[in-house]
């Protein structure tokens, strides 16, 4: 019997605060990251200055590249990020209901990540 593995997908995603504060991320699953640093899941950077806006993402099959694309962009200036962002979201609207699941309230995201805990 042969095995299959499941197709994969990685997102190198860029997050903002509504004060201009950028953080550059990368997961597996970006509907669930997106919602648990929208619902302050975790204490950190994010939580500490509420950045929770999606503004940009890119997706890869492959790990290594995402992780790479990750390194690369945060060694950008802030400037070269900005321009990044506005190339396809100029408006720096939140991305984020338009991925799957994403847009549920901060309360339904915080008990789905307690559950996956």
């Amino acid at each position: 019997m042969t095995r299959y593995r499941e197709r994969r997908s990685y997102c190198v995603y860029i997050l903002g605060s509504l004060s201009g504060t950028l953080y550059i991320g990368v997961t597996g699953r970006i509907d669930t990251r997106i919602l648990q640093h929208k619902a302050h899941a975790f204490p950190g950077f994010t939580s500490k200055y509420d950045v929770c806006r999606l503004l940009y993402w890119e997706s890869y099959d492959d790990v290594h590249k995402a992780l790479g694309r990750e390194k690369q962009l945060k060694g950008w200036r802030r400037e070269k990020k900005v321009a990044l962002i506005e190339s396809v979201n100029p408006h720096w609207i939140d991305l984020a209901k338009g991925i799957g699941g994403v847009g549920r309230d901060a309360s339904t995201a915080l008990s789905m990540t307690k559950e996956r805990k």
